[in-house]
C-alpha cells in the first residue's frame, strides 16, 4: 500500500484537464500504465484512486449482501460517476463534466493527498472547509481520535 502526501493547486483547462503535478506523478510509478479512478466524494468533493485503491473498494464492496436494499443503494449510489482517468501524453487527465459540476469545480481546484487516495476539491469549496476546522477545534479533533491510539512504540507527532 502507498501512502501519499502533499497538497497541489492546480487549474483546468477549457476542455476540463487538469495537468497531474510532477511532485503528484512521482508518487503514483503505474499510473501511466493503469491509470486512475475518479469518483464522488462524500464532502461535496471528487476522490481519486489508484487503479489498485480502486479495485480494492471494489472487493469490498462485493462481499456485501445484495438482497439488503441499503447494501445495493450504497453500491449504486457510491459507484455512480465512477471513471477511468487515463494520463495523454501531456501528464493531462480528463476529468467528466458532471463530476466537476457536483464538486462545484469551475477552473482553479486543489488535490490534497489522504492516505493511499487524493481528494479533488474546488479551492474555494476546500479553503472554506479548511477555516471551519479552528486550530482549537483541530487540536480537540486529535484527542478525539487518536487520544486511545494504541500504537506499539507510541505515535509519534
Amino acid at each position: 500500500m502507498i501512502y501519499l502526501i502533499g497538497e497541489y493547486e492546480c487549474k483546468l483547462d477549457t476542455k476540463g484537464r487538469m495537468v497531474v503535478p510532477a511532485a503528484l506523478k512521482r508518487q503514483l510509478p503505474d499510473v501511466e500504465r493503469e491509470g486512475l479512478v475518479v469518483n464522488r466524494g462524500f464532502d461535496g468533493n471528487l476522490v481519486i484512486y489508484t487503479r489498485n485503491e480502486w479495485n480494492k473498494i471494489l472487493t469490498q464492496l462485493s462481499r456485501l449482501n445484495q438482497f439488503q436494499a441499503k447494501n445495493r443503494d450504497f453500491v449504486r449510489k457510491f459507484t455512480s460517476g465512477a471513471t477511468e482517468l487515463m494520463l495523454d501524453s501531456a501528464g493531462r487527465v480528463l476529468l467528466p463534466r458532471v463530476l466537476l459540476d457536483y464538486a462545484q469545480v469551475a477552473n482553479e481546484l486543489v488535490l490534497v493527498c489522504n492516505l493511499s487516495k487524493v481528494e479533488l476539491w474546488s479551492k474555494a469549496k476546500y479553503e472554506e472547509k479548511m477555516a471551519s476546522i479552528s486550530e482549537e477545534d483541530f487540536s480537540d479533533l486529535a484527542e478525539s481520535v487518536m487520544g486511545d491510539f494504541d500504537l506499539e512504540g507510541g505515535l509519534d507527532v
